[in-house]
C-alpha cells in the first residue's frame, strides 16, 4: 500500500494543546500513554499547556472539557483512555454529546490502521475526534500502541492544518 503524504503547510505553527488521561488507575508515574503523547507533542515543537489524568466519569470529562475550553490559548485537547466498550469505558459518550462538528475521518482511519496492526478487534475503538468551542479535540485508546499509532499517523501530520481551519472561522 502506498502511504501518501498531506500537502505540507505553508507555515509551521506551535500549537497549545492539552493531554488528558482517562483513567480510574493511572497516576503521573504509571500514565505512560500520557506522556508519550506529550512527548511526541514536543518534539514536533508543540506546547503542552495543562496535563491532566481524570477518572472515567462523563460528568467529569465534560466539565474538563468545558473548563479547559474557557483557555483562549488552548487549541487542541488529546484524550486517552476509555475508548472502548466496558463498562467504565465512557470517554466517547462523554465526549462526542459535546461535540459541535464530528471528523468522522478520523475514528474510520485509525480503525482502518488499527486494523492492519491488530485484525478485527479494531472494531471496539470508538475513536473520535471534532470540534468544541473552536478547539479541536481528539479521542484515543489508552494502550500506548494506539497512542503512537493515532499521533504518528494521522493527529502530527494534521494538527497544525486542522488548527489553521479552526482559525479561518
Amino acid at each position: 500500500m502506498i502511504k501518501l503524504q498531506p500537502h505540507p503547510d505553508a507555515e509551521n505553527i506551535t500549537v497549545n494543546c492539552a493531554v488528558v488521561t482517562v483513567s480510574d488507575t493511572r497516576n503521573p508515574e504509571t500514565d505512560k500513554s500520557g506522556k508519550l503523547i506529550q512527548d511526541l507533542l514536543l518534539s514536533a515543537h508543540h506546547l503542552i499547556v495543562d496535563y491532566q489524568i481524570i477518572k472515567d466519569e462523563p460528568d467529569q470529562i465534560q466539565a474538563y472539557i468545558e473548563s479547559i475550553s474557557k483557555n483562549q490559548n488552548l487549541e487542541v485537547i488529546i484524550f486517552n483512555g476509555g475508548t472502548g466498550i466496558a463498562p467504565r469505558d465512557t470517554t466517547y459518550d462523554a465526549i462526542e454529546k459535546l461535540l459541535e462538528k464530528t471528523l468522522p475521518g478520523f475514528g474510520e482511519i485509525f480503525r482502518f490502521l488499527s486494523y492492519q496492526e491488530i485484525g478485527s478487534r479494531a472494531i471496539a475503538s470508538r475513536a473520535v475526534a471534532g470540534t468544541y468551542q473552536n478547539k479541536i479535540i481528539f479521542s484515543l485508546p489508552g494502550s500506548s500502541n494506539a497512542v503512537r499509532l493515532g499521533m504518528d499517523e494521522i493527529i502530527l501530520p494534521e494538527i497544525v492544518h486542522l488548527v489553521k481551519q479552526m482559525q479561518n472561522q
